[in-house]
């Protein structure tokens, strides 16, 4: 998936209530759950329940951030 196609999908998600799950390495991984703040042109924003988490479109490409919508 390139970068532009992952812009407009973060923009359709921009509403959304989103579990996000992020890898910190060694098999580590953090969870989030909030909805996207604001989009920039090499950033987003996150308002999770533990503040204000900042992404780049690249994060998302190589899976290091996972976005999923809660149902």
């Amino acid at each position: 998936m390139n970068i532009d196609k992952i812009k407009l999908k973060v923009k359709e998600l921009s509403n959304e209530k989103l579990n996000i799950k992020v890898y910190i390495g060694r098999n580590k991984y953090e969870y989030y759950e909030g909805i996207i703040d604001k989009i920039y042109n090499n950033i987003f924003t996150i308002k999770t329940n533990k503040g204000i988490k900042s992404f780049s479109y690249a994060d998302v490409a190589t899976k290091i951030v996972v976005l999923s919508k809660i149902n």
